[in-house]
């Protein structure tokens, strides 16, 4: 298991069924949000770092209406990458 100390319930299903073909860059904030301690500990920055950058490069619903919240992949490990 790559994420130690989650439970296989707290897992968003986003992360076990969707496509790993890269062609979707976004994921949900809860899915994020579950690989804090993970990325974390592999960037050597703390927790509180990691759900900081998360919150800053979550995206609202289109219009504030359409779609759920998101988070785009690329630009948050590019903020990560600035650390």
């Amino acid at each position: 298991m790559r994420n130690p100390g989650i439970n296989k319930k707290d897992i968003p299903v986003e992360l076990v069924t969707a496509s790993g073909s890269g062609l979707d860059p976004n994921i949900s904030p809860k899915a994020a949000l579950v690989q804090v301690k993970r990325i974390a500990a592999t960037r050597k920055v703390s927790e509180e770092t990691v759900e900081k950058l998360i919150a800053e490069n979550t995206e609202a619903p289109l219009i504030g209406l359409f779609g759920p919240e998101k988070i785009n992949v690329l630009k948050l490990n590019l903020a990560l990458d600035k650390l």
